[in-house]
């Protein structure tokens, strides 16, 4: 027998997900695909999602720090590859190593620790060049020397440069082609001092399905593979993805016009969104009049009753808004929306 739905959930739509990953892909192809999952998968969950990525033939995951890449790597075992680049020269780089870890190295300190790391075989890395976004990364100025003793550091076997990186803005074309011509610069710094990486990877989702020239040997995408556009255009059906989270909850009383909600700010529900967004149900929109500590409430309409589903932001099978228009609303993101939604709230996967 079919177990009830907890009266508020957060639904993962596994199809869903597939197909946007089949999307991505196709998308970004002969480019490698590193399928982003920082942030618990953008709270949709890391141990359904990454096992069904693996299985689909997704050979790179990127996560933000040691523990989380670990994490990973006991999901994926020894099929795939798994970055990790949020570090400090003071984090367990050795358990790192030993699990077989790509490391994204953007400062000295951390090449010589991950260096020093290094036990019966080079630790794998990454060197990150600053193209001007300023999340870490080494100048351009100082990427002459980093290169150099990168590459006195491969010599002597303690690690392997895999490959060189670096974030961008997505701001703007210019600020992003400036940022490339910074990029390429710093490959051929690299070949001089005898350095061949096999993967240089610039991109994340917008640039990488946007801007071919961006893609080089591999993408790093997290929002898109869960149908999350950018705040701004272009929007999911441009893009041919489709929302994969939807958080539901029903109402739990009607009075004076409005119904009640069970959910609110301490649920992740963004405040300032009251009278900014709507809200799904049945196929309607309903605008929502207040959101408090542990409860909102939404105009009813003379439609909605208690026990009614009322769908806050998904694909828009019920009439809801996406993710991104509510973070539209608030001037954030669409990640932000769905990585807010509070951790205690069940995740129901279909």
């Amino acid at each position: 027998m079919t177990q009830p739905e907890p009266l508020t959930h957060a639904r993962i739509d596994l199809r869903r997900f597939d197909r946007n990953l089949a999307v991505v892909r196709g998308r970004v192809a002969p480019a490698e695909t590193m399928f982003v999952v920082k942030n618990d998968a953008y709270a949709h969950g890391v141990d359904v999602l990454v096992p069904r990525a693996a299985r689909a033939g997704i050979r790179w995951f990127g996560a933000l720090d040691v523990e989380t890449a670990l994490r990973l790597r006991a999901l994926v075992g020894g099929s795939a590859r798994v970055f990790a680049w949020l570090l400090s020269a003071r984090d367990d780089l050795g358990a790192a190593t030993e699990g077989g870890i790509d490391l994204g190295v953007g400062d000295r300190a951390v090449l010589e620790a991950a260096a020093s790391a290094a036990t019966d075989r080079p630790v794998r890395v990454h060197l990150k060049i600053d193209t001007g976004l300023n999340r870490n990364g080494v100048r351009a100025e100082q990427w002459p020397f980093f290169v150099a003793r990168a590459a006195q550091l491969q010599s002597e076997g303690r690690i392997r440069v895999e490959g060189i990186w670096s974030h961008i803005s997505e701001a703007s074309d210019r600020d992003d082609d400036d940022a490339r011509r910074l990029f390429d610069e710093s490959l051929v710094a690299a070949e001089g001092v005898g350095l061949a990486p096999e993967y240089r990877h610039l991109a994340a989702s917008a640039a990488s399905f946007l801007r071919p020239e961006f893609r080089y040997d591999m993408v790093r995408i997290g929002a898109f593979v869960y149908g999350i556009s950018p705040s701004g255009g272009p929007h999911e059906p441009e893009l041919g993805i489709t929302p994969v989270m939807s958080l539901r909850t029903r109402v739990v009383e009607v009075r004076s016009g409005e119904a009640i909600l069970p959910i609110g700010a301490w649920h992740g529900v963004p405040s300032a969104a009251a009278g900014l967004v709507p809200v799904g149900a049945g196929g309607r929109r309903h605008t929502v009049v207040r959101i408090e500590r542990d409860w909102m409430s939404v105009n009813a309409g003379g439609l909605l009753r208690q026990d009614d589903e009322v769908v806050l932001f998904g694909p828009g099978d019920d009439g809801e808004p996406t993710a991104t228009e509510w973070a539209e609303a608030v001037g954030t993101i669409g990640e932000e929306i769905v990585v807010n939604v509070d951790r205690r709230i069940p995740r129901i996967y279909r």
